[in-house]
């Protein structure tokens, strides 16, 4: 089964569609149960990471989106879907997020037009399956205000420059996290999650 969590967030439908474009059935679901038996879980995300974490914790899918990730299953985290991953947020202040990974969600400086908004390059930084056939700096669609700060860089596969180097794309064994939403991203965007389902499900991505 193929998860996507539903914690009351927007963009779910466009989600669904990309998965269902490659062909598979995705189990939309707000179960911490379905979450723990799932092959691959895919955690979308729009809006503010203090709000999702109020609404995780209400359905109880912090503690089963912890527990599967450190078992080292196959998770796709999108935009809101990554920032969560960290310690905590400035957003809203201060909020604290699922504490995943070592660092922090910092606001765009004020110098630069906020929200980061539109088509922009990822700069490959590690080889990695989840960029199977997908160009080095291929524009992918951004959407944020906010952007991680991970203590151990070597877990940034992708980067993007605007104004300043943002971690776009994050890896950490089986969990790829990606501050650029695929499902707006035109035919790289879907072969990206092609690239992520079929690692999970442990087909040969050259195969897409």
């Amino acid at each position: 089964m193929i998860a996507i969590v539903d914690y009351g967030a927007g963009n779910l439908r466009s989600v669904i569609n990309a998965v269902t474009r490659l062909g598979y059935k995705p189990k939309v679901t707000s179960s911490p149960d379905d979450v723990l038996k799932a092959q691959a879980v895919i955690l979308p995300g729009v809006g503010a990471a203090a709000d999702t974490m109020v609404n995780l914790k209400e359905l109880g899918l912090d503690s089963s989106i912890r527990r599967f990730i450190s078992e080292d299953r196959p998770f796709l985290g999108v935009c809101i879907g990554l920032q969560i991953l960290f310690a905590g947020t400035e957003e809203g202040g201060w909020h604290r997020c699922l504490d995943i990974i070592p660092g922090l969600v910092r606001k765009l400086p004020s110098t630069l037009k906020i929200p980061h908004m539109g088509w922009n390059q990822v700069k490959q930084k590690l080889s990695h399956p989840i960029f199977d056939g997908i160009p080095d700096e291929a524009n992918f669609y951004f959407v944020h205000s906010y952007y991680v700060e991970p203590e151990d860089r070597s877990l940034v596969a992708g980067e993007t420059e605007y104004g300043i180097p943002i971690c776009s794309v994050l890896t950490r064994g089986n969990m790829v996290a990606t501050q650029f939403h695929p499902e707006k991203s035109g035919e790289v965007g879907l072969r990206f999650y092609g690239n992520f389902i079929k690692i999970a499900l442990g087909k040969k991505v050259s195969s897409l």
